[in-house]
């Protein structure tokens, strides 16, 4: 009775343990920090697609690991949904290239040209220098602090 109690203990935390929940990063690119706060000190970058194992959660965080790394991730940067590849219609069960674009947070070079195409008077340039933009971390954490913003 003893063995057959402790066989099932044991079956059940090998179950638990490959069922383990998986999130994709559904931003172009995001950060595993130290700390479930924003501009906590970055662990690892990770980028759209790239999965993340759950280890538990704090808030509006997930404790991840990723690549052998374990850090925090806002909820915002990450989902369970698994997109398929691109180009394959949404009739087919598939999510198309606009869909998958979007779900990036970001256009690619095909999207941008059908919206080029229907909305040709928008400043596409600006909006290109735009991206092109990197703000410093510190100088992120720096503004927010300077103009007492408070940070989720």
């Amino acid at each position: 009775m003893k063995t057959t109690m402790i066989a099932i203990l044991l079956c059940s935390l090998i179950c638990l343990t490959a069922a383990a929940e998986t999130l994709q990063v559904t931003t172009r690119e995001n950060a595993v920090r130290v700390d479930c706060r924003f501009f906590a000190p970055v662990k690892l970058k990770v980028s759209l697609g790239d999965q993340l194992t759950v280890k538990g959660r704090k808030g509006d965080w997930y404790l991840v690991s990723a690549r052998g790394v374990n850090g925090c991730i806002h909820k915002s940067a990450v989902g369970s949904r698994k997109f398929a590849s691109a180009g394959r219609g949404a009739a087919s069960g598939g999510s198309s290239a606009d869909e998958v674009s979007l779900a990036g947070k970001g256009f690619n070079p095909q999207v941008e040209a059908g919206y080029r195409k229907s909305n040709n008077n928008l400043n596409y340039p600006a909006v290109d220098e735009i991206i092109r933009i990197q703000v410093n971390e510190k100088a992120l954490e720096s503004f927010v602090l300077q103009g007492g913003l408070i940070q989720p």
